[in-house]
């Protein structure tokens, strides 16, 4: 990197935590943007939107059959085609063709004529989109462990069930206020009657914003804060809005393109809006993410790798920290709590978390909570110390050796190191002694 570039990332990330006003809340929001435009120039999420879409093409036509068959006994199934055609209408005139020609291949889809075969592959593609949906939202959020099979089915069958009742409940909803008599006759208020056909316009917008939310909230296989699946929800679905119209705007305006792919630049054009539709959902989820987790917008997915030193240094203070939760001074700390309070990536305290519990130092409980492996007094510094030098079982070690000379030298800042440290226990830290 270079050197400018460097104090500029030091300045932005690092400095303005502390800088006062007026810059310094401008310098931390800024955090904010500069952080989701390196991740995506790095590429990772981009791979995703593309997987997604892809995927996508696949499984519309049985997800919107799944979810027909369902809103057929609600007497709402007419409402998706109109959430179809918002979600098409940026890619221009096409819109209604294309909108037309997927109510038209559901209408087709019978399961007399597809068979067993044909059904299953249909109930396979559905349950890969959730699961690509769900493993791209849990990679944003750094999870490595996804939700059980069993819980998985569960909610997936959940949400195909729950979404379009949903959707049809608000649309119903929707429709009775607006021709109730009530809405009638403040609508021949001019001012309200402009009210009324501003909010009829973006509608379709805040809709694409709570879904949004809402799958910011139950997707990751994690306690997501409600701000920050709301303020991500809001930013991608102005995003989605802003982007939907100047991609309406260059469909306009390309006539060239569509003179050269001709009937194929309506594939070309749906692709790419499917693509961009992804992107934006997954930057949104981000953002979220970065909201919750702002030790993390610094590094962003890059390995932190810790110092020796700085795994002891980080070893006491978690310990230290979990001492005074014991002694009745601090609420119940957490894995995600405690990197926020060290300002470190999760991935980079995980290490010394598990060192930590290996030697029975500390456990974690099932409510995802930790709490000390042994009472205060008898847990020596000299044990922290040594568990987290110790090497770690799966990764492969070697035991070095030099010069007798040299090899003496360590030995006795070890034994200095450790008769500093004779006698006293993590009570002692408590105390200040």
């Amino acid at each position: 990197m270079f050197p400018w570039l460097k104090r500029i990332e030091c300045g932005l990330f690092v400095r303005s935590r502390e800088a006062p006003p007026p810059w310094g809340p401008v310098l931390r929001a800024l955090r904010y943007p500069v952080a989701l435009l390196r991740d995506w120039f790095a590429g990772e999420l981009n791979v995703r939107a593309m997987s997604l879409a892809y995927t996508t093409l696949l499984s519309i036509v049985p997800l919107i059959a799944f979810s027909i068959s369902i809103l057929k006994g609600l007497g709402a199934h007419v409402n998706l085609a109109g959430l179809l055609y918002d979600f098409f209408r940026p890619i221009g005139g096409a819109a209604p063709e294309l909108t037309k020609h997927v109510m038209q291949f559901v209408k087709n889809l019978r399961g007399d004529v597809l068979g067993s075969i044909g059904f299953g592959f249909l109930i396979y593609a559905v349950v890969t989109t959730m699961h690509k949906i769900e493993a791209s939202f849990n990679f944003v959020w750094r999870i490595a462990r996804p939700r059980s099979l069993a819980l998985r089915f569960g909610e997936y069958l959940s949400a195909l069930i729950v979404g379009p009742v949903l959707l049809a409940a608000a649309f119903g909803v929707l429709a009775s206020a607006h021709d109730s008599p009530v809405a009638h006759w403040l609508g021949t208020m001019l001012p309200l009657h402009w009210t009324f056909s501003l909010l009829g316009k973006l509608t379709p917008y805040l809709v694409v914003t709570l879904v949004f939310t809402i799958m910011y909230v139950l997707v990751p296989n994690t306690r997501v804060k409600a701000t920050a699946a709301i303020t991500g929800g809001v930013a991608a679905g102005m995003l989605w809005a802003l982007i939907g119209k100047a991609f309406t705007a260059f469909i306009g305006y390309s006539s060239q393109m569509i003179a050269i792919y001709t009937s194929f630049a309506v594939v070309l054009t749906t692709l790419i809006w499917v693509y961009v539709s992804w992107l934006i959902l997954l930057i949104g989820a981000q953002l979220s993410f970065y909201l919750q987790n702002p030790q993390y917008l610094r590094h962003g997915r890059k390995i932190v790798d810790l110092t020796g030193a700085s795994r002891e240094r980080v070893a006491f203070a978690v310990m230290y920290l979990l001492c005074r939760e014991q002694a009745g001074l601090r609420g119940h700390w957490t894995a995600s709590l405690l990197a926020e309070k060290l300002d470190l990536p999760g991935s980079a305290l995980e290490g010394v978390l598990d060192a930590l519990e290996r030697a029975g130092l500390l456990v974690a409980t099932d409510q995802g909570t930790l709490a000390m492996g042994r009472d205060i007094h008898a847990i020596e510094l000299a044990q922290v110390l040594d568990a987290v030098r110790a090497p770690t079982p799966d990764l492969t070690s070697m035991n070095t050796h030099g010069p007798e000379a040299t090899d003496a030298l360590m030995r006795r800042m070890e034994a200095a190191l450790h008769e500093s440290l004779r006698g006293l226990t993590l009570s002692d830290l408590i105390d200040g002694s």
